[in-house]
């Protein structure tokens, strides 16, 4: 289902010529997921970056060090396994976390920590990442 938002929004975005708007900006950004998801978003960015030149989209599967990392699911991961992964990694503007590595409701992970912790810890502002394809090619395009 993600996948045929990501779709639908592309189609939209070039229906209504906002290519076009896009009018040569640039914006890096990286977007963090579990492991077994990690094939599907990359396909998802490759096909926005194709579309917006001047996009860059890094795609961090992180490894669940915390339950172990058999788990290989987005909606497990912690806060301290994405810090430890992403520490020194080149992030871009922004790092979009997807909204299922949230408890519901809030702004905290599995393991107490918080997003803000998070964007501290980066040194990078944070973007929550709701859960359809038509949020995640907005958010990756920064609302432009």
């Amino acid at each position: 289902l993600l996948m045929e938002e990501v779709g639908d929004s592309v189609r939209q975005l070039e229906e209504n010529g906002a290519v076009g708007q896009w009018n040569g900006r640039k914006r890096e950004v990286s977007a963090v997921t579990g492991r077994i998801c990690a094939p599907y978003i990359r396909r998802m960015a490759d096909c926005l970056e194709g579309m917006f030149p001047g996009l860059s989209v890094r795609v961090y599967p992180i490894r669940n060090d915390f339950f172990g990392e058999r788990i290989t699911v987005t909606g497990l991961l912690t806060g301290q396994d994405i810090i430890a992964q992403l520490k020194g990694q080149r992030l871009g503007e922004e790092l979009l976390l997807p909204i299922n590595v949230l408890r519901s409701g809030e702004t905290v992970l599995l393991d107490d920590y918080t997003v803000d912790d998070i964007s501290r810890a980066l040194q990078v502002p944070v973007n929550i990442v709701k859960s359809s394809g038509y949020d995640f090619t907005e958010t990756i395009l920064g609302r432009f």
